[in-house]
């Protein structure tokens, strides 16, 4: 694709990125086939493609409307286009730029506004979500079913081993996951302890950036990271093999600091060094000798979600399916396994209609052979697909402790 930037982009970083991104592209249109929001609207300008052509008028100076703006915001950012394109475009990058940039440009209503700044208060910080969350518990007898649906169960967390061996791999604290439920993170020590791994806890740490990041708060997301990277430091320094969050998008955001921070003079080397200790849970446990880890329950069959941040975003496809399986488990088919479910951090809070037709179609995809569990990577996707499944939702690392089976 030829390119000519205009001139209040072409000569900064996000220019050169996206005119190196732009110009791999081949209009070749594989990636509309397994984009969840063109299946779902059957337009070209809400599917990767078109959203593209979108970014590019308006890099090279053509005007920018809240037309643009909207159907760059049906974006799920999930990257199944990048899994398609055979020539390597990295979409999710080009739309983080087309979509900072718009956003500076187009304005929102007020009641927008409030509700984006609502989130950006809470989400990423789990100090002030957690006692909200706590009063929506409270709530939930009183609520209607389908409100009460996306209010999850209070969880305990169960024992957290003490650090006793010489490996030793560091948490992500401070997440919001730890509130919602917090036995993911104590069942990854627990597992861990059980294969020779300590997973010692960072409480410095917060919320990985990458909520902050897709709602366009880019320097917010920024400070998270560099707080991340000096609470995980000292231990780093001591020895520590890597930085192991359980949420697949945590994982894929850590994986993300040295790109993102590249520019910093004072933590461009550091994210680099965090970046390549950076590894998903299931990267961890699929090394290890898998053998002490047969679940005290008995294996059940398991439908097992991907989530886009660990398809499409860190490339593991397979990876938790053959745990499950060299655990006892039996996993039924999931029908269009690429696909989104609709959660994709705050997106089904601001584009709820969307999110519920990729949910139902989830759902239905997720139980056509029954499973007695649906397992998962990631608490965004777990919390979302609890709202409608019938069958119990679990992080697949519950399902190999003891005390978080089926």
């Amino acid at each position: 694709m030829q390119t000519r930037l205009a001139d209040f982009i072409r000569d900064t970083p996000e220019g050169r990125d996206a005119d190196a991104i732009l110009r791999k592209c081949v209009h070749c249109g594989f990636c509309t086939a397994t984009c969840p929001t063109y299946q779902l609207l059957g337009d070209e300008l809400d599917g990767p493609r078109g959203r593209i052509y979108l970014i590019k008028q308006f890099l090279e100076g053509a005007p920018v409307t809240a037309r643009t703006q909207t159907h760059l915001d049906r974006c799920l950012t999930c990257r199944a286009c990048e899994t398609t394109c055979p020539s390597g475009v990295r979409y999710g990058r080009l739309a983080d730029i087309g979509r900072g940039l718009v956003e500076e440009r187009v304005g929102r209503p007020l009641a927008e506004r409030i509700r984006r700044r609502a989130l950006l208060a809470v989400i990423p910080h789990r100090a002030r979500f957690a006692p909200l969350l706590a009063l929506g518990r409270l709530a939930r007898p009183l609520l209607p079913g389908r409100l009460a649906r996306r209010i999850p169960p209070r969880e305990p967390a169960g024992r957290w081993p003490a650090p006793r061996h010489a490996r030793r791999v560091l948490a992500l604290g401070g997440c919001v996951q730890g509130a919602i439920a917090p036995g993911i993170d104590a069942a990854a020590a627990r597992v861990l302890d059980r294969i020779g791994i300590s997973y010692v806890p960072a409480p410095a740490s917060g919320c990985c950036g990458a909520a902050s990041r897709h709602l366009h708060a880019h320097e917010t997301a920024c400070a998270m990271m560099r707080r991340n990277i000096d609470a995980w430091w000292p231990e780093i320094e001591a020895g520590a093999e890597a930085v192991v969050p359980t949420a697949s998008a945590c994982a894929f955001e850590v994986k993300e600091y040295a790109e993102l921070l590249r520019h910093d003079p004072a933590y461009a080397g550091k994210a680099e060094r965090v970046s390549s200790l950076a590894r998903d849970l299931s990267e961890i446990v699929a090394a290890e000798d898998l053998s002490d880890l047969v679940p005290a329950h008995p294996p059940a069959r398991v439908a097992f979600h991907s989530p886009c941040t660990l398809q499409h975003g860190q490339k593991l496809r397979g990876v938790v399916e053959g745990i499950l399986e060299r655990a006892g488990f039996e996993l039924t088919a999931v029908g269009d396994a690429h696909l989104c479910c609709g959660s994709a951090g705050t997106y089904s809070i601001l584009q709820p209609e969307l999110s519920r037709a990729l949910l139902a179609r989830k759902i239905d995809n997720l139980e056509a052979q029954g499973p007695e569990a649906i397992a998962t990577a990631n608490i965004g996707c777990l919390a979302h697909l609890a709202t409608a499944a019938s069958a119990p939702v679990r992080h697949w690392i519950q399902l190999l402790d003891p005390g978080g089976g089926v």
